[in-house]
């Protein structure tokens, strides 16, 4: 073999392991591919995303071209190594061979290009597919006889290759895919989608005003009583009842009575007739169904009622939303009557406060499957109803017991969380 021969299978063993890791960094391109993205990018008009996309739409013959082109320049390289180093070392050439052309393809074909193609995925999927379309359409015939093959003894190990390729993402992995956003995506725009997610685990009872707390019309007043109630309201819905609230009558929207307020020319008649038919939600209900049954039924109020008919609370739209949004006060915790920062780091919180409000206010992690309001959880904790005040902890909370009032935690005093400890050991 002369000197120029030697010099071609050179140029063209150095070809082949181009080839070799054009065709592995094609595999790890491909599959490294986000689909999400790539269904976005093909949606577009992106040329290289479309190419990829109808090529990952058929992966058996994807991964069946890309590997027979592989090993073919695989098989060839090797072939035309042993023939060089025959040809240098003599006999010895074949072991020579095996070892450095095995260190060169592991480096320069296999490594190499599929760690850059896993680092950058779309710069070498995209330009690939322009080559491993046409080659799927030239060798199509020898990938199918393949595949068939391929698909046989799949189906021997009882794996169906016909499964469906779309993808899916659980809730979970949505969240994962929300919270991995990083900053493409705003913060406050990521709160706002995991609490849409979040709606499915979230009931009426975790956002109603409970019962105690509900502002009505109580058409057994008087009504000079009645009309100050209204002038002063600072709510825009009011249930109306008898007695009792549960024994509501109606809903009474202020914008019904607004003009009859200005002229003092109101009665419990007048307000019965402006008023709408109350609405029940019974509890339990999930928030994005009921977001859902308000939406159907162009309601923005209900009244929660257990399953014997007697209420529990009211929740409202705005609730809803601002399960999804968040308080509508830029600092709720600074603002709110019922969450009073104090100097010293902790805060004076109304018995009757949700514990779901004081998490998402103050960022802790009290306990929402049980019970709704701070009160129940200081009460379920101590396993009685206080009588007189006392400092327990609540999930690794300081809790110090300021006002009882009616067999009911009307304040306390709580304190960050500093240290892990059992939930519900009272200080001694």
């Amino acid at each position: 073999m002369n000197e120029t021969s030697l010099t071609a299978l050179f140029i063209l063993l150095i070809g082949l392991i181009i080839l070799s890791g054009f065709f592995s960094s094609s595999e790890t391109g491909m599959m490294s591919l986000n689909r999400y993205r790539l269904k976005h990018m093909a949606k577009t008009g992106h040329k290289g995303a479309r190419r990829a996309q109808n090529l990952l739409n058929r992966t058996d013959q994807l991964i069946g071209v890309i590997l027979i082109g592989n090993n073919f320049v695989n098989i060839f390289a090797s072939s035309i190594a042993t023939v060089i180093a025959i040809r240098v070392w003599g006999d010895a050439g074949i072991a020579v061979a095996t070892v450095l052309l095995t260190i060169v393809i592991l480096i320069f074909a296999e490594v190499t290009p599929k760690t850059l193609a896993a680092l950058f995925p779309e710069k070498i999927a995209f330009p690939a597919s322009y080559i491993l379309g046409p080659l799927l359409k030239a060798l199509y015939p020898l990938v199918w006889t393949v595949n068939l093959f391929t698909g046989a003894i799949l189906k021997l190990l009882g794996i169906s290759s016909a499964r469906a390729t779309e993808d899916h993402l659980s809730r979970e992995e949505l969240r994962t895919v929300v919270n991995e956003a990083g900053a493409l995506i705003p913060a406050k725009h990521k709160d706002m989608l995991v609490s849409i997610l979040d709606l499915d685990n979230v009931t009426v009872n975790d956002i109603m005003v409970p019962r105690n707390d509900v502002i009505g019309i109580d058409l057994e007043d008087d009504t000079d009583a009645i009309l100050r109630q209204l002038k002063n309201s600072q709510h825009t819905r009011l249930p109306v009842f008898n007695g009792d609230i549960n024994n509501i009558q109606g809903i009474l929207h202020l914008r019904n009575i607004a003009r009859l307020l200005k002229e003092d020319d109101i009665n419990k008649d007048m307000i019965m007739t402006l008023s709408q038919e109350p609405y029940f939600i019974p509890e339990g209900t999930p928030l994005n169904t009921q977001l859902l049954k308000f939406q159907k039924g162009k309601r923005r109020f209900g009244v929660v009622v257990d399953e014997y008919g007697d209420v529990l609370g009211v929740a409202t739209l705005e609730d809803i939303l601002e399960e999804i949004v968040g308080e509508f006060t830029t600092d709720y915790a600074a603002t709110s009557a019922d969450i009073i920062p104090q100097d010293d780091g902790t805060y004076i919180i109304d018995g009757s406060t949700g514990v779901r409000t004081i998490n998402k206010t103050l960022g802790w992690k009290l306990p929402t499957d049980g019970p709704k309001t701070l009160n129940g959880l200081i009460t379920e904790t101590l396993e009685n109803i206080p009588d007189t005040n006392v400092c327990l902890k609540v999930s690794g909370h300081r809790v110090e017991v300021l006002q009882i009032k009616d067999n009911v935690v009307k304040a306390a005093i709580v304190h960050p969380k500093k240290t892990k400890r059992a939930i519900g050991t009272k200080v001694r």
